[in-house]
């Protein structure tokens, strides 16, 4: 089981996409992401199939064509650079994704059983929260948490981590339907950068107790997945920014993030209400880097 869980980067490539992780792949039911490069001036077309899917760009600009609807996204640099505008696939959509100068893009999904519309949502609207304190401050992009864009079933948000932080801290589980907690499926993935040069890295917790125990050195491009069990911290190295994208769908019928602290750190979070924040972040906004 926990030999599955840290994918790196190019182990999951499959039809084309950097990335492909399916519910087939990682054994469960609602939750997949794939990542897609592209050249300069190439296009990729896919369906959606039974699965809601986001266009995210990670690094980039494009234009995204959803049935017989153009969108134009202005994208990123890179993923520290700025909040990204995004655009809403539903299911059983005919889509197409070209990039003028090239670029990366995430496309994170989860199936579903009703079909939204179509729709593109400018960075503007990304609300961007800060949680945690001191050395647990990071920023939190929720462009399709629970209360952003409006979903079926997938939520799906970016954290990024200043260097020497820890973020998805204290440790917490969904993986048990039970008040204040849900069942979800999530995926991480990561990007890094460097203040500095080198190959940035930074670490990933995830354990149940039992079968799962994973401590993994994450770089670029590196996906971890969850299907239950404590996840965090999420450690990025003094010099080394860490970003991740999660991607989390489970069985409610209402999205949620619902979920349990290990009871063992819980008391961390009460900590924070002495410490300041970190002001490193946010990060940076619709508008650029802070």
């Amino acid at each position: 089981m926990t030999s599955g869980l840290h994918v790196v980067d190019g182990a999951a490539a499959a039809d084309g996409f950097r990335v492909a992780i399916t519910p087939e792949s990682a054994g469960w039911t609602y939750s997949s992401l794939r990542v897609l490069e592209l050249g300069a001036g190439e296009t990729r077309r896919f369906e959606t199939g039974d699965a809601e899917t986001i266009v995210l760009p990670l690094a980039g600009s494009c234009v995204v064509t959803v049935d017989d609807v153009r969108y134009e996204l202005v994208g990123r640099e890179h993923v520290f650079a700025r909040v990204t505008d995004f655009v809403y696939a539903p299911r059983d959509a005919h889509v197409s994704v070209t990039s003028a100068r090239g670029g990366r893009f995430a496309l994170p999904a989860a199936r579903c059983t009703r079909r939204l519309a179509p729709a593109y949502v400018p960075a503007s609207d990304v609300a961007v929260e800060v949680r945690g304190s001191g050395a647990a401050s990071r920023q939190v992009n929720n462009f399709a948490a629970p209360d952003g864009f409006g979903c079926d079933r997938l939520v799906a948000v970016e954290v990024l981590t200043p260097g020497g932080n820890w973020s998805s801290y204290p440790p917490h589980k969904h993986d048990e339907e039970r008040e204040g907690e849900a069942i979800l499926e999530e995926i991480y993935y990561f990007e890094l950068g460097s203040s500095g040069g080198g190959r940035p890295f930074g670490y990933q917790r995830v354990y149940d107790g039992h079968d799962v125990d994973v401590l993994a050195e994450v770089r670029q491009g590196d996906t971890v997945l969850v299907p239950r069990g404590y996840h965090g911290p999420s450690m990025a190295p003094p010099g080394y920014p860490m970003y991740y994208l999660n991607v989390l769908a489970g069985p409610h019928e209402t999205r949620t993030m619902a979920c349990c602290d290990d009871p063992d750190h819980h008391w961390v979070r009460q900590s924070w209400e002495s410490v300041e924040r970190d002001p490193r972040v946010p990060m940076c906004d619709a508008e650029g880097p802070r």
